[in-house]
């Protein structure tokens, strides 16, 4: 005696349900993907692009009341900002923190700032810098 198969003949209905779902899951998976890529573009773009104004620290000097820091900073002519500098102690404690404005037409600055601080600072740290 044979055995009857309980599957439709391959082919003769068309695809199967599993076959059905498989394809629409890389579907969406694949446009998925691309709104992520897209995404991950577009904010690296106004990350990178759009940041109108960067700054380095290049040095500092401390002593008991103040840090004198050179800054180098790099902007876009006309744009306005802020780079904000912070010092800290031996112990890590924040000793001053200031914001130092930069504007004009220049596209490059190297300037020294004094940062003031409660007690003696050990170190200089450029936080970062902002386009108003």
């Amino acid at each position: 005696m044979s055995t009857a198969s309980t599957r439709p003949p391959e082919g003769r209905y068309g695809r199967s349900s599993d076959e059905r779902a498989d394809r629409v899951l890389k579907i969406v998976g694949a446009a998925l993907a691309v709104v992520m890529l897209a995404l991950f573009g577009w904010f690296g773009y106004h990350y990178v692009v759009k940041n109108e104004i960067s700054g380095e620290l290049i040095g500092f000097d401390t002593s008991k009341t103040a840090v004198q820091v050179r800054l180098e900073v790099h902007k876009d002519a006309g744009v306005e900002g802020y780079c904000t500098v912070r010092s800290q102690a031996a112990d890590g404690a924040e000793v001053g923190r200031a914001d130092f404005r930069f504007g004009g037409d220049d596209t490059r600055i190297d300037k020294v700032v004094t940062l003031r601080t409660t007690s003696p600072g050990t170190s200089a740290e450029l936080i970062g810098c902002h386009a108003d």
